[in-house]
């Protein structure tokens, strides 16, 4: 795991993506089933909306971006609403950079869903905190699903959502629809402002090109162009796997070991 510490590479086409380390994410979608998580991820990806619902088991996506000439890598966990494997899911929360915490307006169960799943990231997280003393910040957007339809089928106001994120400046309350694109892409640009990642990574303001225009993300391509001409781009990697469950426990030993490599080695337990 050691070689992906400093770089992560990425090969699709005729392109070999190199993205440095501090500046791969990991964004994970969390929330009960039926409310939306993966028409979400649609529109973030591919601008799409599917009608038709399929369960999600685990999806996994990445994303690159060339923002003026800086290499970023995003990638995207939509997990199962079942949550059939309570260590898959803590170990998902253990590698979440930014989260994304997905409910529907008119299901109540849902809502007090995504509250247990908040206060089990905070409690995840703080325990990897405490080892390797990194920063309290943690990313993370409460999305209230489905705002197109009536006010009758409501059943969370909308005060109750702005209650979860009142006490948290990294945690923000929208009320989107997936499926007429409402406040999707203002959402994903404050939870990318909450983490610092450049603005261009949201949906509107990049090119989308595919893979076969790979070498627009070489450097060399933009030696040749004038500053002024530089943009941001992002490009979806066609079939990208999720890591393995070793890959990602490595990762989180590497992180608790960072800090000094002095100290006995310690980790988060995952059950």
């Amino acid at each position: 795991f050691q070689d992906q510490a400093m770089m992560k590479t990425m090969s699709g086409g005729n392109c070999n993506l190199n993205v440095p380390a501090k500046n791969s994410y990991r964004m994970v979608v969390l929330g009960a089933s039926r409310v939306g998580k993966s028409s979400i991820v649609s529109r973030f990806l591919n601008g799409r909306f599917e009608d038709q619902y399929t369960p999600t088991i685990e999806d996994f996506h990445r994303k690159v971006y060339n923002i003026r000439g800086d290499m970023y890598q995003l990638d995207i966990l939509d997990t199962s609403g079942n949550h059939p494997f309570p260590a898959m899911r803590r170990l998902s929360i253990l590698t979440g950079d930014v989260f994304i915490l997905v409910f529907s307006l008119d299901n109540r169960e849902s809502f007090d869903e995504v509250k247990r799943l908040q206060k089990q990231i905070l409690e995840v997280k703080s325990c990897l905190k405490n080892k390797t003393k990194e920063s309290a910040d943690l990313p993370m957007v409460i999305c209230g699903n489905k705002n197109d339809h009536s006010e009758i089928f409501r059943k969370v106001r909308t005060d109750e959502g702005e209650n979860l994120v009142s006490s948290d400046e990294n945690c923000a309350y929208f009320e989107v629809s997936a499926k007429k694109n409402t406040n999707v892409d203002e959402m994903f640009y404050v939870l990318f402002s909450m983490a610092k990642l450049p603005h261009e990574m949201s949906p509107s303001l990049h090119r989308k090109i595919s893979i076969q225009y790979g070498d627009t993300f070489q450097p060399k391509s933009f030696r040749m162009r004038r500053v002024k001409d530089m943009d941001a781009y992002g490009m979806i990697s066609p079939f990208v796997r999720r890591p393995s469950v070793n890959s990602d426990l490595k990762y989180i030993k590497s992180k608790v070991l960072r800090e000094g490599q002095s100290r006995e080695r310690e980790k988060c337990t995952i059950q």
